[in-house]
């Protein structure tokens, strides 16, 4: 992989606890606490005529809460939130869109795909049960122990996003949001998340990535199991394709890590990076391996049970991208559980 040198990092530090960072014009940086290893998000407060439009929300705990409300007196004062934004529907970004746009009486704008599966989650509708992803991860080898701990866990999801709104306002791929005066693009992503809408700004040249561009971590790319033989990394490379034809001078706002200059190069890191991981577990599948087996050769560390979740969905990522270009075959061993072997 290329060195992360050759980024531009225009910012050496993010904003304190409760506090805001100006990084381009109308657009504030806020830096929010997450309790797991990538222990940070980062949030935007974008000017918008009389008040503002918030970038993702953050976990919904309270801590996330006392951070907002300080904001909201510091910051804010008496100005509203005209709207709310998700990126996408994961916890640490939607967490608190219900409490912030119930207090006040702001829209929530998202892309169908990950409105609807929020939904899904947090009310163990469609499949998506802490029992079918267990399920599914004994199917691909994970072992009793770990699955206990993981079942163990329960809603995770509704823990971290403890309401959710009713209605919403759809966005789609190439929609113009008007904000303070500007056009911002929504660009959808694929692979992480149903549908993950970026904001592209012209006007500013800064690109609000979310999770589908980081500086210096891989956006972890996970099989559901309600789409056990999905490729989101197929779906990845193809949404990464498109960012990488923005101009070479974009501002990128991630939500973890801090700002860069540097897109391009970013993105055929990442592209490089997944193809090395793909090389190992060709090369690692010379025997039948499930995913659960070939954990160790992507993540070289001890894992949590938390990290565990993820570990297995992006072994599965990539073994299902192997597979539907013909290097590995799929197949279900006399145990019962899938694993895959090189042609």
């Amino acid at each position: 992989m290329m060195p992360e040198q050759v980024l531009d990092f225009p910012f050496a530090a993010p904003p304190g606890p409760g506090e805001t960072r100006e990084v381009a014009s109308g657009v504030r940086w806020v830096r929010m606490p997450l309790p797991f290893a990538l222990n940070h998000i980062n949030l935007w407060l974008l000017e918008d005529g009389d008040g503002v439009v918030i970038v993702d929300s953050g976990l919904g705990t309270d801590a996330t809460k006392e951070l907002w409300e300080q904001i909201f007196d510091t910051e804010l004062r008496s100005r509203p939130v005209n709207r709310v934004v998700a990126t996408h529907c994961h916890p640490d970004h939607a967490g608190l869109a219900g409490w912030i746009t119930e207090r006040y009486r702001a829209p929530l704008l998202m892309s169908q795909g990950d409105y609807l599966t929020a939904h899904a989650w947090r009310d163990d509708a469609a499949g998506y049960t802490p029992e079918a992803l267990n399920h599914f991860f004994r199917l691909n080898g994970l072992d009793d122990a770990r699955l206990n701990a993981l079942l163990h866990r329960g809603n995770a999801y509704r823990r971290g996003v403890p309401d959710f709104p009713r209605r919403y306002r759809r966005l789609l791929d190439g929609n113009n949001v008007g904000i303070g005066g500007r056009d911002w693009r929504v660009m959808m992503g694929y692979g992480h998340s149903p549908e993950h809408a970026a904001l592209y700004c012209p006007a500013l040249g800064a690109l609000i990535s979310g999770d589908m561009v980081l500086p210096k971590i891989s956006t972890n790319i996970a099989v559901q199991s309600v789409e056990p033989e999905g490729d989101p990394l197929g779906l990845f490379l193809d949404s990464l394709a498109r960012y990488a034809e923005l101009p070479a001078d974009t501002l990128v706002l991630p939500s973890h890590g801090l700002p860069f200059r540097g897109l391009r190069e970013r993105v055929a890191q990442l592209v490089e990076h997944h193809r090395l991981r793909l090389d190992e577990l060709e090369e690692a599948c010379t025997t039948p391996k499930s995913a659960a087996e070939v954990i160790g050769t992507l993540f070289r560390r001890e894992l949590d049970t938390h990290q565990i979740f993820f570990a297995m969905g992006e072994a599965l990522a990539h073994l299902n991208h192997l597979a539907g270009k013909g290097a590995l075959v799929r197949q279900t061993s006399a145990d019962g559980v899938n694993r895959f072997v090189r042609r």
